[in-house]
C-alpha cells in the first residue's frame, strides 16, 4: 500500500467536494489501485491553518464549516506558505480563488509547493493560463509534477483526451463551449426567456454569480482558451490578448431566429493553427444543427478537436461543479502518484 500526503490550499466547495470524494472511493483506492490517501493539513486565508502529521479526520473535515468545528488542537499558526513549506506532504492541492490578470496568489503558492520538491495539482485557471512554462521549468527541475484537468471542463478530461491520445493524430483546430454559465443563459432564451430573465434564472441556480461579468463577457472562456493554446499547440497566449466578445448584445429575437433557420447561437472558445501562427478568439456562433456543439443545452459543457488522422472528435460533459472538479483533482492525482 503506497501512502500518499495530500495538503490543501483552500477550503470552499470544491475543496469539500475533494475531501467527499476522498472518503467515498477510500475503499476502491486501497483495493484496486494500492493508495492510501491521507489529508495532513488545511489552510484558508479566512479559517487559517489545520495540521496533523497522521492525517486529519476526513468525515469531520468534510462535515466542517470552517476550523471552529474541528479540533483545536488541529491548529496552527501558519500562513499559507509556511504550510506549504512545513507539512508533511507529498502533493498541494491548490485551491485559492482565481485572478486571470496575476495569477496570484496561486502562482506563488504553486512556485512554492514546487521549489519544496510537493506534486502541484490545481483547478485555478489563474496560474496555468498565465505562468505554465514557469511552473513547468519548475516541476522538470525539482522532479515532480504539476497537473491542471480541472482548469478546462472540470471533471470531463478535455486536457488529457488531448496531450495523451490526439496530439500524434495531428490536433489543428480546438472548438468549444467552454462556460456553462452562458450556454445555460441561451438555452433559456431558446426556451423563450430574455437574456435578463435567463440571467436572474442562471443566478437561482447557482451558474451564475451576483456579478456575471467573467462569465457572460467571456473572460472565463478566455482562460480556458488560453490554457488549450499554451498545453496543446505550444502557443503562450495572454487570455487578454484574445479577441473576445460576450453574450450580453444577444436577443431573444437573435436566438429565435436562428431556430427557425435550423441554427444555434454558442459562445464558443476557438484556437486554430494558421500560416500566420496560432489565433485564438471567443465569441457567440451561430452553429448548424449538424454540429454536435448546436446540441449542447444548458449548463453542460462541449469540446470539439480537428485532427488530421481522425477527422472531428467530440467530448461532451460537464465544465464545473464540486463533484465534477473533484472528479478532475483525482484524476490528475492518481495519473501523477502511479
Amino acid at each position: 500500500m503506497k501512502l500518499v500526503k495530500i495538503a490543501m490550499v483552500g477550503f470552499g466547495n470544491v475543496g469539500h467536494g475533494f475531501i467527499r470524494a476522498l472518503i467515498e472511493k477510500s475503499s476502491f483506492f486501497k483495493k484496486e489501485l494500492g493508495l492510501d490517501f491521507v489529508i495532513t493539513a488545511v489552510t484558508d486565508i479566512r479559517y487559517g491553518t489545520i495540521y496533523s502529521p497522521d492525517g486529519l479526520p476526513l468525515e469531520e473535515l468534510a462535515e466542517a464549516h470552517d476550523f471552529s468545528e474541528m479540533d483545536p488542537g488541529l491548529k496552527q499558526d501558519w500562513n499559507t506558505i509556511q504550510m506549504i513549506r512545513n507539512a508533511e506532504s507529498d502533493v498541494i492541492i491548490e485551491l485559492s480563488f482565481t485572478d486571470l490578470k496575476t495569477g496570484e496568489p496561486a502562482v506563488l503558492h504553486c512556485q512554492e509547493a514546487l521549489l519544496s520538491g510537493k506534486h502541484v495539482i490545481t483547478s485555478n485557471k489563474g496560474p496555468i493560463a498565465l505562468h505554465y512554462n514557469l511552473l513547468k521549468g519548475l516541476a522538470r527541475d525539482n522532479g515532480v509534477k504539476i497537473g491542471c484537468e480541472g482548469t478546462v471542463m472540470s471533471g470531463s478530461p478535455a486536457l488529457r483526451l488531448a496531450i495523451d491520445s490526439l496530439l500524434p493524430t495531428g490536433i489543428t483546430e480546438i472548438h468549444g463551449i467552454l462556460n456553462g454559465t452562458t450556454n445555460f443563459i441561451i438555452t433559456e432564451m431558446e426556451n423563450g426567456s430574455s437574456y435578463e430573465e435567463a440571467l436572474r434564472e442562471a443566478q437561482l441556480m447557482g451558474y451564475a454569480e451576483a456579478d456575471p461579468s467573467g462569465d457572460v463577457e467571456g473572460f472565463d472562456t478566455a482562460g480556458k482558451v488560453a490554457i488549450l493554446s499554451h498545453l496543446v499547440f505550444g502557443t503562450f497566449i495572454k487570455p487578454e490578448d484574445i479577441e473576445r466578445e460576450g453574450i450580453t448584445d444577444l436577443t431573444v429575437d437573435d436566438v429565435q431566429e436562428a431556430l427557425k433557420n435550423g441554427m444555434h447561437w454558442k459562445l464558443i472558445g476557438s484556437v486554430r493553427k494558421t500560416p500566420e501562427g496560432v489565433k485564438a478568439s471567443v465569441k457567440p456562433v451561430m452553429l448548424p444543427n449538424s454540429n454536435p456543439l448546436a446540441g449542447i443545452k444548458g449548463a453542460e459543457n462541449a469540446i470539439q478537436y480537428h485532427t488530421d488522422l481522425l477527422g472531428e472528435i467530440t467530448l461532451i460533459g460537464p465544465g464545473a461543479g464540486r463533484k465534477e472538479t473533484a472528479a478532475a483533482l483525482i484524476e490528475d492525482l492518481i495519473h501523477i502518484v502511479q
